[in-house]
């Protein structure tokens, strides 16, 4: 994109009519207003960013300077002064709401004399529409301030004399000069360190959900560095000098610009249609930039999801470029004395301890060479990297990595040797991923590098995703690191192959994004990979069926009743044994925790680790042999008795107690909480009624409410009107009816930040505040006053209503989806009142935005629901109730 400078401003006619006037504002404002519209028009046409900056920093000048003359009368005669543009702007870049830096610099500062001109100017620039950031500096100023500060230096460094004295400025460019201070090697190590912080705030990864296009990993502000770096070591500051220093190659140089140009077309639009400086991607934007910019949905492929990619493969690029680069200043500026060299084969050798090829043309003779690079490094710690030459080596020879190279015996031992280390397994493979390694000799895997999932569920890429979860797998085996997953550490030291496992974990979600069932076509592709790597029959119906069966784990814990021991033998029988069960309660925890930081909580840990247990006791017996009910119900209360022994209660009161519920009671509950509930219920008095018990233990993953009271038609209704009131959000709820007639119901909370309330103190006023909600009962939060949070507004879930019976065919099982909300479970609470339905156990499960409620439900007269026209009453109801709230937010029309 071409802008010819006269379209943005006439300078001839501007100048006549500026003699001509007494009041300038408006033509100045006019003059910026219309210079910026025609910049917008010509970026909505075609798209240049690059153009685009350097025109706008060009259009700014031409003001700046003319406001600057109009205003020198003001400042007395002999004071040498200058107006030096300075960051972005004094580098001539200049986004459409970029921040605009300039510095008056004086030879030296008399505040009475220049206080009235810098007033009157700078307040001038605001008045036409310019948001200026100033500083007034003198020559020692500048010297000072830059000692001391990384960022002033770095500002001086890109300063641009707009208009006054020549000498003054470059007076000033000398005494900040690498010569005199921040000499390069300090200064490189400083800014080496700043990017470091920079990077761990975005937590190492530039594969956010809402990433950072300037200050996150692989951002503009790592060009940037390079840029700085460059200019204090060469005293240049084009990137292109870099290619005649041997740092980058022309290909390099060409691919840094491009990818640079795309994060600018990027930025610009954000600006464009936040309508103010914006540099983060927020999902306000994604669909909007994706559509403007051209993407269209496809099958499987949402408009958005192919947007993001290019830009995740963009940042991807751009990290690699910046650690080549940044390898390379570190031997030049920081490195001394004479390189030391280690020999390790005949490929490879050890210099300044990072691994280098021992010739350049080593990949060409020996393809293979391409794999066992990683392998070396993970055979030795002490290596900190791949030198730059070679990582550029590997990305020059990655077209030998085809059908031929995969099929190589030697590729394919080194392969699998590597997924058989001890250690390093995590970080080799995120390195192969980095330099494109893995994608190109697992074709599959290359096809999810940068893939998004648009959704608050999934807040990684598919492809760091996978890595994650190998991360969280290999985590397991660390001793440090034994008392996050006690139970996860113990199961894995026992695993004889744990390869099979890395390799599941390795192709759980390969197929992501195709369409169609990712599940079944990811098993195709690990069948695919494991016979052409010579995996045993075994080994290769394994890791196929972990692939296959990676999500029936978390899905059986959380969508159904465990403790239901029919529920418990079909998920046994799924599984087959011992084996299939360890491995897979591995691969569903670190799946799990590899999805979100937001996702894992103590209280689906506690699910996973309950039906791992369940399921390996059904094993050990034989899946054959199902549960005697009526002896584990035996074994349950005896437990039960034998905890109670110090209570001082009669055993006669507890059987008495007991003797009010029916079998089905005991079944959720181990002897601990059944002793618990004796304990708070069996020897209440009248006077204590209600009862209402809390406690809190870490073992299960959230806070705990005992309600003992009086059954009536709408105390589910009360209660979940409670917990509402009292921001809490149910995951779990168990109702029970006793022969006397009242209720006792438990149920398990978090708070609203999605952890369990542990404080005594808080536990004991939850307590009193529900027993007052039984005794006097207030309704629940209005939900149109209920506000969504940010990004949840962008994700709205359709309500959806599913009826099935259950397994004994007892119960109607109530499936409901929809869109993540404070109060939800109330107001289902309100639809079962509404349409006489009783809850008898509900499970809940949020993934991101969406949740995915099951309630174990049946009618006044105890029976499951079989009316199609309660049942479509029932759904209208939930339907109704759970329509989302519409976004409060200003409708606003942006063209680019």
């Amino acid at each position: 994109m071409a802008i010819a400078k006269e379209s943005l401003f006439n300078a001839r006619e501007f100048d006549q009519s500026l003699a001509e006037t007494k009041n300038p504002l408006p033509l100045f404002r006019s003059a910026l207003q219309s210079g910026r519209e025609t910049l917008r028009q010509k970026f909505r046409d075609d798209g240049g960013a690059a153009a685009l900056v350097t025109a706008h920093a060009w259009l700014i000048d031409q003001l700046m300077v003319r406001a600057w003359r109009r205003h020198l009368p003001l400042l007395p005669a002999g004071i040498p002064f200058a107006l030096v543009a300075v960051g972005g702007y004094g580098r001539g870049e200049l986004h459409p709401a970029s921040d605009i830096d300039v510095m008056i610099l004086l030879d030296r500062n008399d505040p009475a004399k220049t206080r009235s001109f810098i007033e009157t100017l700078v307040r001038f620039f605001w008045d036409m529409g310019l948001e200026v950031g100033h500083s007034v500096r003198t020559l020692k100023d500048c010297v000072r301030e830059a000692k001391n500060d990384l960022t002033v230096v770095t500002n001086l460094m890109e300063s641009r004399l707009l208009d006054g004295d020549e000498k003054l400025f470059e007076k000033m460019r000398r005494m900040t000069h690498a010569s005199k201070i921040w000499p390069s090697r300090k200064f490189f190590a400083a800014k080496r360190q700043e990017q470091i912080t920079r990077h761990h705030h975005f937590d190492d990864t530039a594969y956010n959900l809402e990433p950072n296009i300037k200050d996150g990993p692989g951002g503009l502000r790592d060009i940037q560095t390079i840029s700085w770096v460059t200019q204090r070591q060469f005293d240049t500051a084009s990137l292109h000098d870099l290619v005649g220093h041997g740092f980058l190659s022309e290909e390099e140089y060409h691919t840094l610009i491009r990818e640079r140009n795309f994060l600018w077309h990027v930025r610009a639009g954000l600006h464009y249609l936040a309508g103010r400086r914006e540099d983060r991607l927020l999902f306000d934007h994604q669909r909007a930039l994706a559509r403007e910019f051209g993407y269209q949905d496809r099958p499987g492929f949402l408009a958005v999801e192919q947007f993001m990619k290019r830009y995740y493969r963009t940042i991807k690029e751009l990290s690699l470029l910046s650690e080549i680069l940044l390898q390379h200043f570190d031997e030049a500026i920081l490195a001394r004395g004479r390189a030391k060299t280690k020999p390790i084969n005949r490929r490879f050798r050890s210099q300044h301890g990072f691994v280098e090829v021992t010739h350049p043309r080593v990949f060409e003779r020996a393809p293979f060479a391409m794999l066992e690079i990683f392998l070396v490094l993970q055979q030795h710690p002490e290596l900190k990297g791949v030198r730059a030459g070679t990582i550029r080596l590997i990305r020059a020879n990655l077209h030998r990595i085809d059908n031929q190279f995969r099929k190589d015996l030697a590729c394919r031992s080194l392969f699998m040797e590597i997924m058989r280390q001890p250690r390093g397994i995590t970080h080799e493979l995120r390195r192969m991923n980095a330099y494109g390694v893995l994608g190109a000799y697992l074709p599959a895997f290359g096809r999810i590098v940068g893939q998004m999932q648009h959704d608050l569920f999934h807040v990684y890429t598919v492809d760091a995703h996978s890595l994650m979860v190998l991360r969280n797998l290999r985590r397991f085996t660390v001793p440090e690191f034994r008392g996050e997953f006690p139970l996860a550490s113990e199961i894995i030291q026992k695993l004889v192959k744990p390869e099979r496992l890395y390799l599941g974990g390795l192709f759980h979600d390969i197929a992501k994004g195709r369409g169609g069932d990712h599940s079944e076509l990811g098993e195709k592709e690990a069948e695919a990979f494991c016979r052409l790597h010579n995996l045993s029959e075994y080994d290769t119906r394994f890791i196929c069926w972990l692939v296959r069966q990676h999500l029936v784990m978390s899905s059986t814990a959380q969508r159904e009743d465990i403790s239901d021991p029919d529920a418990v033998l079909r998920f046994a029988q799924q599984v087959g044994d011992q084996e299939h069960l360890d491995n897979l309660y591995l691969l569903t925890v670190a799946d799990m925790r590899g999805t979100s930081p937001a996702v894992w909580n103590a209280w689906k840990g506690r699910l996973l680790s309950q039906l791992y247990s369940a399921t390996t006791r059904l094993l050990r017996r034989g899946i054959a042999q199902p549960v005697d009910l009526k002896e584990h119900v035996a074994d349950l209360r005896k437990s039960a008795l034998e905890k109670l022994g110090t209570s001082g209660l009669p055993e006669a009161e507890i059987n008495r107690f007991w003797q009010d519920l029916d079998d089905e009671y005991f079944l959720p509950y181990d002897a601990e909480s059944l002793a618990w509930h004796a304990q708070a219920i069996a020897g209440a008095r009248a006077t204590d009624l209600p009862v209402v018990a809390t406690r809190w233990t870490p073992e299960i993953g959230g806070s705990e409410f005992l309600i003992y009271t009086p059954d009536r038609d709408d105390l589910f209704v009360i209660m979940t009107a409670g917990f509402d009131r009292f921001n809490l959000s149910i995951m779990d709820a168990r109702i029970h009816t006793l022969r006397n007639g009242f209720a006792l119901d438990t149920f398990v909370v978090l708070d609203h930040t999605g952890q369990p309330v542990s404080d005594p103190r808080a536990l004991a006023q939850l307590q009193k505040a529900m027993r007052d909600q039984l005794l006097k009962p207030q309704p629940g939060r209005d939900p149109q006053s209920a506000s969504l949070p940010r990004q949840m507004k962008h994700f709205p879930i359709e309500t959806r209503v599913l009826f099935s019976p259950s397994p004994k065919g007892q119960l109607t099982i109530m499936e409901v989806t929809a869109q993540d909300r404070p109060g939800l479970l109330y107001q289902v609470a309100l639809a079962l009142k509404q349409c006489r339905v009783n809850l008898v156990a509900a499970k809940v499960a949020t993934y991101g935005e969406r949740a995915e409620d099951i309630f174990f439900i049946n009618g006044r007269d105890g029976l499951p629901l079989t009316d199609k026209n309660q049942l479509a009453s029932l759904e209208t109801e939930i339907v109704r109730r759970l329509e989302p709230v519409p976004a409060k937010t200003e409708t606003r029309s942006v063209e680019f």
